[in-house]
């Protein structure tokens, strides 16, 4: 079993920053691709940025060029650092792991930008 731990959520005004972290732990051989995905009240969840055990990323265009996705394979760590926040960024954040065959989801984190 993997376990995936978030930090880093919590409220901030707009143009602010905020920095998400997800440790993963447990029986992990090999983590592959580390994400992150969002749901905002009323939508559906979207994927925010993701990025592979190689350090190939991909945004969604909402956030390019003001997210920035990074992890550290020793440490089975993603960070996921938010800059120039907006309030349509409000919404749970989810970190999302991929472990040999079988795909993990966090409890997310709450975001809050006020305008």
């Amino acid at each position: 079993q993997v376990q995936l731990v978030e930090s880093g959520g919590g409220l901030v005004q707009a143009g602010g920053s905020l920095r998400l972290s997800c440790a993963a732990s447990g029986s992990i051989f090999t983590v592959n691709a580390m994400g992150w995905y969002r749901q905002a009240p009323g939508k559906q969840r979207e994927l925010v940025a993701r990025i592979t055990r190689g350090g190939t990323t991909n945004y969604a265009d909402s956030v390019q060029g003001r997210f920035t996705i990074s992890r550290d394979n020793a440490k089975n760590t993603v960070i996921l650092q938010m800059n120039r926040l907006k309030p349509e960024d409000t919404a749970v954040y989810y970190c999302n792991v991929d472990v040999l065959l079988s795909n993990y989801w966090g409890q997310g984190t709450q975001v809050t930008v006020s305008s």
